[in-house]
């Protein structure tokens, strides 16, 4: 495969990597791991060890996986942990880990996010497409931030954020604008913005379908919580 590593990674395991990936210095990776095409890995990034559980902290993580898309930028010194509950630790293409990323054990992050510099995720977090979450910010055990969301720098979230919202500490949610026009979604401004301020359900329609597979999503998380107790 047509991958450029660096003489000091340390590659371990089932590591199964595709074409024109880019493995800095004294990286580690750890399979089982499955990685896509033309990722970029800067130096002193960890992947795949397994999940820090105050539950069973050395519990057996050899058949738990980590899966990693295309096209994502990793940079230095982000951690990326196996699963632990469930199967599979998930980050999807086109995402952004800047730099001292913490992404947990059964994590799974949709295509196209963006954490910024030192974010921390709990685990079973799940950041759905397009998600930006800023500088030195925090999502606790189970939470959903939704699709096309930003959450602001310091922030501490601990409770689901909805599709297209812009999300700061001690004020009401506010439409993320940006987002709307990124994402091409400027035509359904009027609908985003009543779902967001005034929670009302979108028509048929894209926007629809984002707030569907955000609702499935927490739907999912609310289950997964009730069976661990």
């Amino acid at each position: 495969m047509d991958n450029d590593i660096h003489p000091t990674a340390v590659i371990e395991g089932d590591v199964q990597l595709g074409n024109r990936n880019t493995i800095g210095p004294f990286c580690h990776l750890r399979g089982p791991l499955v990685m896509g095409d033309d990722n970029l890995l800067s130096s002193h990034v960890c992947i795949g060890l397994p999940g820090q559980d105050t539950r069973n902290p050395r519990y057996d993580d050899s058949t738990k996986r980590v899966v990693i898309g295309s096209r994502t930028t990793i940079r230095e010194f982000v951690s990326v942990q196996k699963a632990c509950y469930e199967d599979v630790t998930t980050i999807g293409d086109d995402v952004f880990l800047m730099q001292s990323v913490h992404v947990p054990h059964d994590a799974h992050l949709e295509d196209q996010v963006v954490l910024t510099p030192m974010v921390a995720l709990a685990g079973l977090v799940r950041v759905l497409r397009g998600a930006n979450l800023a500088l030195g910010s925090g999502v606790v055990q189970d939470v959903v931030v939704g699709q096309y969301s930003i959450v602001a720098a310091g922030a501490v979230v601990r409770r689901h954020v909805r599709p297209f919202t812009r999300s700061i500490p001690g004020k009401p949610d506010s439409v993320n604008h940006y987002a709307v026009e990124k994402f091409g979604f400027a035509e359904h401004a009027a609908d985003i913005a009543a779902y967001v301020l005034e929670e009302r359900m979108p028509a048929e329609g894209p926007v629809r379908g984002v707030v569907e597979h955000y609702e499935a999503t927490v739907r999912d998380r609310e289950r997964s919580r009730g069976r661990r107790g």
